[in-house]
Protein backbone atom coordinates (compact mmCIF):
# COMPACT_ATOMS: atom_id res chain seq x y z
CA UNK A 1 0.00 0.00 0.00
CA UNK A 2 1.25 3.43 -0.55
CA UNK A 3 1.76 6.42 2.23
CA UNK A 4 -1.64 7.91 0.62
CA UNK A 5 -4.36 4.48 0.73
CA UNK A 6 -2.68 4.21 4.50
CA UNK A 7 -3.25 7.92 5.58
CA UNK A 8 -6.86 7.45 3.95
CA UNK A 9 -7.67 4.52 6.22
CA UNK A 10 -6.17 5.68 8.85
CA UNK A 11 -8.41 8.63 9.55
CA UNK A 12 -11.74 7.45 8.81
CA UNK A 13 -13.85 7.38 11.46
CA UNK A 14 -12.94 5.22 14.21
CA UNK A 15 -15.92 2.90 13.54
CA UNK A 16 -15.84 3.00 10.49
CA UNK A 17 -11.95 1.64 10.53
CA UNK A 18 -12.89 -0.88 12.62
CA UNK A 19 -15.92 -1.96 10.50
CA UNK A 20 -13.58 -2.45 7.27
CA UNK A 21 -10.97 -3.97 9.43
CA UNK A 22 -13.36 -6.42 10.60
CA UNK A 23 -14.51 -7.38 7.56
CA UNK A 24 -10.86 -7.72 5.87
CA UNK A 25 -10.38 -9.95 9.17
CA UNK A 26 -13.45 -12.41 8.81
CA UNK A 27 -12.17 -12.81 4.88
CA UNK A 28 -8.93 -14.00 5.57
CA UNK A 29 -8.90 -15.75 9.15
CA UNK A 30 -11.89 -17.52 10.14
CA UNK A 31 -12.13 -19.72 13.23
CA UNK A 32 -11.63 -17.16 16.20
CA UNK A 33 -8.26 -18.51 16.42
CA UNK A 34 -5.42 -16.14 18.65
CA UNK A 35 -1.68 -17.28 18.05
CA UNK A 36 0.01 -17.60 21.97
CA UNK A 37 3.68 -17.08 21.41
CA UNK A 38 6.50 -17.08 24.59
CA UNK A 39 8.97 -14.74 24.50
CA UNK A 40 12.19 -15.51 26.47
CA UNK A 41 15.38 -13.60 26.35
CA UNK A 42 18.20 -15.73 26.54
CA UNK A 43 20.67 -13.68 26.46
CA UNK A 44 20.19 -9.81 28.77
CA UNK A 45 21.60 -6.57 28.95
CA UNK A 46 25.25 -5.26 27.68
CA UNK A 47 23.95 -4.42 24.23
CA UNK A 48 26.35 -2.11 22.31
CA UNK A 49 23.62 -0.83 20.32
CA UNK A 50 22.14 2.63 20.92
CA UNK A 51 18.35 2.07 20.57
CA UNK A 52 17.06 4.52 22.43
CA UNK A 53 14.13 3.02 24.08
CA UNK A 54 15.94 0.17 24.93
CA UNK A 55 16.83 -1.18 28.75
CA UNK A 56 19.64 -3.67 27.40
CA UNK A 57 21.73 -0.86 26.01
CA UNK A 58 25.00 -0.79 27.82
CA UNK A 59 24.95 2.74 26.96
CA UNK A 60 21.94 3.60 29.47
CA UNK A 61 21.72 3.01 33.32
CA UNK A 62 18.31 1.26 33.53
CA UNK A 63 18.73 -1.34 36.11
CA UNK A 64 19.52 -4.30 33.33
CA UNK A 65 22.84 -6.35 34.26
CA UNK A 66 24.34 -7.95 31.45
CA UNK A 67 23.96 -11.88 31.57
CA UNK A 68 25.66 -14.32 29.77
CA UNK A 69 23.80 -16.68 27.23
CA UNK A 70 21.49 -18.56 29.17
CA UNK A 71 22.59 -22.04 29.72
CA UNK A 72 20.81 -24.99 27.39
CA UNK A 73 19.31 -27.13 30.12
CA UNK A 74 17.82 -23.94 31.91
CA UNK A 75 16.18 -22.54 28.19
CA UNK A 76 14.91 -25.89 27.43
CA UNK A 77 13.17 -25.97 30.88
CA UNK A 78 11.21 -22.37 29.83
CA UNK A 79 10.34 -23.99 26.76
CA UNK A 80 8.35 -26.96 28.04
CA UNK A 81 7.06 -24.74 30.35
CA UNK A 82 6.01 -22.50 27.55
CA UNK A 83 4.35 -25.91 25.75
CA UNK A 84 2.41 -26.91 28.92
CA UNK A 85 0.83 -23.47 29.34
CA UNK A 86 -0.30 -23.33 25.82
CA UNK A 87 2.44 -21.46 23.83
CA UNK A 88 2.49 -22.58 20.04
CA UNK A 89 5.58 -20.36 19.12
CA UNK A 90 8.68 -20.23 20.99
CA UNK A 91 10.77 -16.93 20.50
CA UNK A 92 14.19 -16.45 21.75
CA UNK A 93 15.90 -12.64 22.34
CA UNK A 94 19.14 -12.09 22.35
CA UNK A 95 20.64 -8.73 23.16
CA UNK A 96 23.59 -8.90 20.51
CA UNK A 97 24.48 -6.59 17.56
CA UNK A 98 24.24 -9.14 15.35
CA UNK A 99 26.11 -12.79 14.93
CA UNK A 100 28.57 -13.96 12.71
CA UNK A 101 28.64 -17.50 11.41
CA UNK A 102 31.97 -19.47 13.27
CA UNK A 103 31.39 -17.72 16.73
CA UNK A 104 30.99 -19.87 19.69
CA UNK A 105 27.72 -17.90 20.34
CA UNK A 106 26.52 -18.54 17.03
CA UNK A 107 27.21 -21.77 17.35
CA UNK A 108 25.34 -22.36 20.81
CA UNK A 109 22.37 -20.66 19.39
CA UNK A 110 22.34 -23.40 16.73
CA UNK A 111 22.66 -26.31 19.05
CA UNK A 112 19.43 -24.70 21.35
CA UNK A 113 17.22 -23.95 18.36
CA UNK A 114 17.58 -27.40 16.95
CA UNK A 115 16.58 -29.01 20.84
CA UNK A 116 13.41 -26.35 20.51
CA UNK A 117 12.41 -27.22 17.07
CA UNK A 118 11.96 -31.14 18.06
CA UNK A 119 9.59 -29.93 20.63
CA UNK A 120 6.59 -29.27 18.09
CA UNK A 121 6.07 -25.95 19.05
CA UNK A 122 6.73 -22.84 16.26
CA UNK A 123 10.89 -21.73 16.59
CA UNK A 124 11.72 -18.05 16.61
CA UNK A 125 14.88 -16.26 17.45
CA UNK A 126 15.84 -12.51 16.77
CA UNK A 127 19.23 -12.13 17.38
CA UNK A 128 19.95 -9.00 15.54
CA UNK A 129 21.94 -7.98 12.23
CA UNK A 130 22.09 -11.11 10.10
CA UNK A 131 23.74 -12.12 7.07
CA UNK A 132 23.27 -14.54 4.47
CA UNK A 133 25.04 -17.18 5.97
CA UNK A 134 24.04 -17.21 9.15
CA UNK A 135 20.29 -17.13 8.01
CA UNK A 136 20.93 -20.25 5.88
CA UNK A 137 22.17 -21.91 9.38
CA UNK A 138 19.29 -20.90 11.14
CA UNK A 139 16.65 -21.93 8.85
CA UNK A 140 18.49 -25.13 8.81
CA UNK A 141 18.41 -26.00 12.72
CA UNK A 142 14.83 -25.69 12.68
CA UNK A 143 14.25 -22.08 12.83
CA UNK A 144 10.26 -21.12 12.05
CA UNK A 145 10.48 -17.20 12.28
CA UNK A 146 13.06 -14.74 12.10
CA UNK A 147 11.53 -11.58 14.22
CA UNK A 148 13.62 -7.85 13.04
CA UNK A 149 11.35 -4.75 13.71
CA UNK A 150 12.16 -1.87 11.31
CA UNK A 151 10.52 0.17 14.58
CA UNK A 152 9.23 3.74 12.65
CA UNK A 153 9.84 5.33 9.90
CA UNK A 154 12.96 5.60 7.82
CA UNK A 155 12.63 9.02 8.14
CA UNK A 156 12.07 9.37 11.90
CA UNK A 157 15.12 5.98 12.60
CA UNK A 158 18.16 8.19 13.05
CA UNK A 159 16.35 9.85 15.82
CA UNK A 160 16.36 6.40 17.08
CA UNK A 161 18.94 4.79 17.25
CA UNK A 162 22.89 6.04 15.52
CA UNK A 163 24.60 2.23 15.62
CA UNK A 164 23.19 1.29 12.73
CA UNK A 165 20.76 1.94 9.49
CA UNK A 166 17.08 1.79 8.14
CA UNK A 167 18.94 -0.16 5.78
CA UNK A 168 20.50 -2.50 7.82
CA UNK A 169 16.98 -3.79 8.90
CA UNK A 170 15.64 -4.30 5.37
CA UNK A 171 19.25 -6.08 4.73
CA UNK A 172 18.59 -8.19 7.30
CA UNK A 173 14.63 -9.07 6.70
CA UNK A 174 15.69 -9.74 3.22
CA UNK A 175 18.85 -12.16 4.18
CA UNK A 176 16.11 -14.11 6.61
CA UNK A 177 13.71 -14.15 3.53
CA UNK A 178 16.10 -15.43 1.31
CA UNK A 179 17.00 -18.21 3.19
CA UNK A 180 13.28 -19.58 3.50
CA UNK A 181 12.48 -18.39 6.98
CA UNK A 182 9.04 -16.06 7.59
CA UNK A 183 9.84 -13.16 8.75
CA UNK A 184 8.01 -11.09 11.97
CA UNK A 185 8.52 -7.45 11.29
CA UNK A 186 6.34 -4.70 13.30
CA UNK A 187 7.42 -1.33 14.78
CA UNK A 188 7.29 0.42 18.05
CA UNK A 189 4.52 3.20 18.87
CA UNK A 190 5.69 6.25 21.09
CA UNK A 191 9.00 6.96 19.83
CA UNK A 192 8.37 10.62 19.82
CA UNK A 193 7.15 9.94 16.24
CA UNK A 194 4.20 11.22 13.98
CA UNK A 195 1.20 9.70 12.38
CA UNK A 196 2.54 9.80 9.73
CA UNK A 197 6.09 8.42 10.35
CA UNK A 198 3.95 5.16 11.75
CA UNK A 199 1.97 4.66 7.96
CA UNK A 200 5.03 5.53 6.59
CA UNK A 201 6.51 2.22 8.65
CA UNK A 202 3.46 0.14 7.62
CA UNK A 203 4.11 1.19 4.69
CA UNK A 204 7.93 -0.21 4.37
CA UNK A 205 6.19 -3.40 5.88
CA UNK A 206 3.36 -3.76 3.36
CA UNK A 207 5.36 -3.71 0.15
CA UNK A 208 8.03 -6.22 1.64
CA UNK A 209 7.84 -9.32 -0.64
CA UNK A 210 6.86 -11.82 0.74
CA UNK A 211 4.94 -9.59 3.12
CA UNK A 212 5.85 -10.83 6.71
CA UNK A 213 4.31 -13.88 8.40
CA UNK A 214 3.48 -11.74 11.31
CA UNK A 215 3.86 -8.36 12.30
CA UNK A 216 4.25 -7.37 15.94
CA UNK A 217 2.53 -3.64 16.98
CA UNK A 218 4.92 -2.84 20.72
CA UNK A 219 3.86 0.22 22.52
CA UNK A 220 6.81 1.68 23.99
CA UNK A 221 7.10 1.31 27.60
CA UNK A 222 9.14 4.03 28.84
CA UNK A 223 12.15 2.84 30.63
CA UNK A 224 13.91 5.08 32.78
CA UNK A 225 17.65 5.01 32.41
CA UNK A 226 17.14 5.13 28.36
CA UNK A 227 16.94 8.87 26.45
CA UNK A 228 13.06 7.93 26.04
CA UNK A 229 12.14 7.00 29.92
CA UNK A 230 9.79 10.31 29.60
CA UNK A 231 7.95 9.42 26.71
CA UNK A 232 4.32 9.63 27.00
CA UNK A 233 2.49 6.40 26.98
CA UNK A 234 0.87 5.63 23.98
CA UNK A 235 -3.23 6.26 23.51
CA UNK A 236 -5.69 3.70 23.40
CA UNK A 237 -7.38 4.62 20.42
CA UNK A 238 -4.53 5.55 18.58
CA UNK A 239 -2.80 1.93 19.56
CA UNK A 240 -5.91 0.47 17.96
CA UNK A 241 -6.03 2.53 15.10
CA UNK A 242 -2.76 1.24 13.96
CA UNK A 243 -4.37 -2.44 14.86
CA UNK A 244 -6.66 -1.89 12.45
CA UNK A 245 -4.58 -0.47 9.58
CA UNK A 246 -2.36 -3.02 10.13
CA UNK A 247 -5.28 -5.83 9.73
CA UNK A 248 -6.49 -3.74 5.76
CA UNK A 249 -2.46 -3.43 4.56
CA UNK A 250 -1.30 -6.67 5.30
CA UNK A 251 -4.33 -9.13 5.81
CA UNK A 252 -2.68 -12.47 5.28
CA UNK A 253 -0.51 -11.85 8.83
CA UNK A 254 -0.79 -12.27 12.02
CA UNK A 255 -0.76 -9.05 13.84
CA UNK A 256 0.33 -9.50 17.24
CA UNK A 257 -0.20 -7.38 20.50
CA UNK A 258 3.03 -6.82 21.91
CA UNK A 259 4.96 -4.65 24.53
CA UNK A 260 2.87 -2.08 25.99
CA UNK A 261 -0.24 -4.94 26.48
CA UNK A 262 -0.49 -4.46 30.48
CA UNK A 263 -1.68 -0.09 29.75
CA UNK A 264 -4.70 -1.72 27.48
CA UNK A 265 -8.02 -2.29 29.63
CA UNK A 266 -9.71 -5.37 29.01
CA UNK A 267 -12.14 -3.56 26.41
CA UNK A 268 -9.17 -1.85 24.80
CA UNK A 269 -7.81 -5.54 24.47
CA UNK A 270 -11.32 -6.63 22.83
CA UNK A 271 -11.55 -4.12 20.60
CA UNK A 272 -7.94 -4.55 19.49
CA UNK A 273 -8.64 -8.42 18.65
CA UNK A 274 -12.03 -6.91 16.99
CA UNK A 275 -9.88 -4.83 14.79
CA UNK A 276 -8.00 -7.86 13.47
CA UNK A 277 -5.41 -8.78 15.81
CA UNK A 278 -4.94 -12.25 16.08
CA UNK A 279 -1.90 -13.26 18.21
CA UNK A 280 -0.20 -12.15 21.45
CA UNK A 281 3.08 -12.36 23.52
CA UNK A 282 1.80 -14.66 26.31
CA UNK A 283 3.34 -14.80 29.62
CA UNK A 284 4.53 -12.92 32.78
CA UNK A 285 7.62 -11.45 31.15
CA UNK A 286 8.86 -9.92 27.90
CA UNK A 287 12.11 -9.63 27.66
CA UNK A 288 12.81 -7.22 30.61
CA UNK A 289 9.22 -5.88 30.91
CA UNK A 290 6.26 -6.79 32.78
CA UNK A 291 3.14 -8.83 30.40
CA UNK A 292 -0.22 -9.54 31.25
CA UNK A 293 -0.11 -12.81 33.47
CA UNK A 294 -1.49 -15.92 31.65
CA UNK A 295 -4.22 -16.79 33.42
CA UNK A 296 -5.76 -12.87 32.73
CA UNK A 297 -4.90 -14.06 29.38
CA UNK A 298 -6.83 -17.24 29.36
CA UNK A 299 -9.25 -15.31 31.08
CA UNK A 300 -10.29 -12.75 28.73
CA UNK A 301 -9.71 -15.13 25.17
CA UNK A 302 -12.38 -17.44 27.08
CA UNK A 303 -15.08 -14.28 27.89
CA UNK A 304 -14.36 -13.37 24.05
CA UNK A 305 -15.31 -16.65 22.63
CA UNK A 306 -11.52 -16.73 21.18
CA UNK A 307 -9.20 -20.07 21.25
CA UNK A 308 -5.59 -20.43 21.32
CA UNK A 309 -4.62 -21.10 17.32
CA UNK A 310 -2.83 -24.73 17.18
CA UNK A 311 1.29 -24.59 16.35
CA UNK A 312 2.86 -25.15 12.98
CA UNK A 313 6.64 -25.70 13.32
CA UNK A 314 6.22 -27.22 9.88
CA UNK A 315 4.22 -23.50 8.20
CA UNK A 316 6.31 -22.68 4.86
CA UNK A 317 7.42 -19.09 4.61
CA UNK A 318 5.16 -16.60 2.23
CA UNK A 319 6.18 -16.95 -1.41
CA UNK A 320 7.15 -13.64 -3.03
CA UNK A 321 4.92 -12.33 -5.77
CA UNK A 322 6.95 -12.24 -9.40
CA UNK A 323 7.30 -8.98 -11.02
CA UNK A 324 7.24 -6.99 -7.80
CA UNK A 325 10.54 -6.08 -6.58
CA UNK A 326 11.60 -7.66 -3.13
CA UNK A 327 12.63 -4.73 -1.10
CA UNK A 328 10.97 -1.41 -0.32
CA UNK A 329 12.24 1.45 -0.95
CA UNK A 330 13.01 3.58 1.96
CA UNK A 331 12.01 7.02 0.88
CA UNK A 332 9.52 8.16 -2.10
CA UNK A 333 12.70 10.88 -2.76
CA UNK A 334 15.51 8.49 -2.11
CA UNK A 335 16.65 4.61 -2.37
CA UNK A 336 19.08 3.37 -0.74
CA UNK A 337 21.82 1.38 -2.73
CA UNK A 338 20.56 -2.20 -2.02
CA UNK A 339 17.35 -1.03 -2.75
CA UNK A 340 18.78 -0.41 -6.41
CA UNK A 341 20.35 -3.02 -7.04
CA UNK A 342 16.86 -4.84 -6.00
CA UNK A 343 15.17 -2.67 -8.48
CA UNK A 344 12.91 -1.03 -6.48
CA UNK A 345 12.93 2.48 -7.26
Amino acid sequence: MTFADLHRIYHQPFFDLLKQARAVHDEHWTGNEVQLCTLLSIKTGGCSEDCGYCAQSARYTTGVQAEKLMPKEQIMERALAARASGSTRFCMGAAWKGVRKGTQKFDQVLDIVRDVSKLGMEVCVTLGQLGAEEATDLKEAGVTAYNHNVDTSPEHYPNIVSTHTFEDRLSTIRHAQDAGMSVCCGGILGLGETIEDRLKMLEVISNFNPQPESIPINALMPIKGTPMGDNEVVDSFAFIRMIAVTRIAVPKAKVRLSAGRTNLSREAQALAYFAGANSIFYGDKLLTAANPRANEDMKLLRDLGLAPQAPNPEMEAPEATEGRPLMPCCTEEHACEMEKANGCC
